[in-house]
């Protein structure tokens, strides 16, 4: 007769929790590729280690227009994938970011941040924090960073995610509104598709949060006081017709609308698609549209 430790104790849409506690991530480990100069579209990219301690580190990206003189919109890029899953180096995250620096003419830091269950939440929200101060110690011309210090326009830095990393962005931005990032302006936060509470999915954050607030937590529930002082001026928001996200999306949009935040807010529906289609086919004619709108939002700045 089988163990009741290998009994199935929680399971989830990503992931079964046994009574051993062991967790089994229910999507087999993709491959990651190595940074590279990419001969197509001229976008250079290398890793950096941003602590050497927990092992946090993050891809940078550099377009082919680079130059000595002109500083570069800066986007701070936060990869989806449920809290527990998924990478920076990831070739489709690799290509949507490197397309997004190519049309944009921007450079892109995209966080590989700790993922449950080794690194149970808060960490992939401490781990993003960390990565953005690291980024703004650039500003002054410091930091370690030569990309940064001679390519990176510290008054167009922009937070940019999908799914989770949709929700981690707002988490960062309501910590530059409180907190403040010396030597940093934040323009603007762009989410796809974001992860926030009020689905079938909030016990599931809840158990990946062992310190959660419950389901009035703020970083799945925005609450109104931190709504008031996200740190940007500018805010893009896309929600999928198909996603069970849809209307957590929506909610979030019409909250922000009617906090005392200043700044402004617009929202894309995308209408007949599921979530994340935007990254499985960047050719196809919706992914390329998307691609676009957050290019011209950037180039609003």
């Amino acid at each position: 007769m089988e163990s009741s430790d290998s009994e199935v104790a929680h399971e989830f849409r990503f992931f079964r929790a046994y009574r051993d506690g062991r967790v089994e991530i229910l999507r087999s480990q993709e491959e990651k590729i190595p940074p590279f100069d990419d001969p197509q579209t001229g976008v250079r990219s290398k890793d950096v280690v941003i602590s050497s301690e927990t092992g946090l580190s993050a891809r940078i990206f550099l377009p082919d227009t680079a130059h000595p003189i002109e500083k570069l919109p800066l986007l701070f890029y936060i990869h989806g994938g449920g809290f527990c899953m998924r990478s920076a180096f990831a070739i489709d995250y690799h290509n949507y970011v490197s397309t997004l620096v190519s049309q944009g003419n921007a450079i892109a830091v995209s966080v590989e941040y700790g993922l449950f269950p080794d690194h149970p939440i808060p960490a992939c929200y401490e781990d993003c924090w960390e990565a953005l101060q690291w980024v703004a110690s650039h500003a002054n011309g410091g930091g370690p960073e030569p990309w940064l210090i001679n390519h990176a326009d510290f008054d167009r830095v922009f937070i940019v995610g999908d799914s989770a990393g949709g929700n981690i962005s707002h988490t960062m931005a309501v910590r530059v509104g409180a907190i403040g990032l010396a030597g940093v302006r934040v323009v603007g936060v762009v989410m796809v598709h974001p992860f926030f509470g009020g689905t079938i999915d909030d016990e599931m954050w809840m158990y990946m949060c062992p310190t959660n607030g419950g389901l009035e937590d703020p970083r799945m529930k925005p609450a109104a006081e931190d709504l008031a002082r996200v740190g940007c001026e500018r805010m893009l928001l896309f929600v999928a017709e198909k996603d069970h996200l849809r209307d957590v999306g929506w909610r979030y949009y019409e909250e922000l609308k009617k906090s005392e935040w200043i700044g402004t807010v617009e929202i894309v529906e995308n209408h007949g698609e599921e979530h994340c289609f935007h990254r499985r086919d960047l050719t196809y004619e919706k992914a390329v549209a998307l691609i676009h709108r957050i290019v011209s939002f950037i180039k609003q700045s």
